[in-house]
């Protein structure tokens, strides 16, 4: 008896009890706020080609996001992810396919690029490559 005028007390016709509405959480890793160099271009040889020199703003063990300037850029394309990028000719870059899952138009002119991890292709050396045949 004394719960119900309590919530009695509580609600006017102004105040409608609802329980509170959350977006259930999508990313499957928790994500860190780490800058990271990388290199980002297109792996469909149609698409215009673009290299893309960024660092990351978040990082989680499967996707990353980043600001850029280039707008190249669409949902669902397939790129080619060196993370981490390294000029030193002595540096083991690891290079990833990936996709873009999310594209935001950000105040300050730039977009939000959020990409998924599909697959690592391998190191990839700084000081060139070379086919074997």
């Amino acid at each position: 008896m004394a719960t119900q005028n309590l919530m009695a007390n509580n609600l006017t016709p102004n105040k409608i009890a609802s329980p509170s509405v959350s977006k259930p959480e999508r990313r499957g890793t928790r994500r860190c706020k780490i800058t990271q160099l990388m290199r980002v271009r297109p792996s469909d040889p149609e698409k215009d080609h673009f290299e893309d020199l960024r660092g990351s703003v978040s990082v989680s063990r499967s996707g990353v996001y980043f600001h850029t300037s280039e707008t190249g850029y669409e949902i669902g394309m397939r790129l080619f992810v060196t993370m981490p990028y390294s000029h030193d000719p002595t540096a083991m870059n690891r290079e990833y396919l990936a996709e873009v899952v999310r594209k935001d138009a950000l105040n300050n002119g730039l977009s939000g690029i959020g990409i998924k991890m599909l697959m690592e292709m391998g190191m990839q050396h700084s000081f060139g490559h070379y086919s074997q045949r």
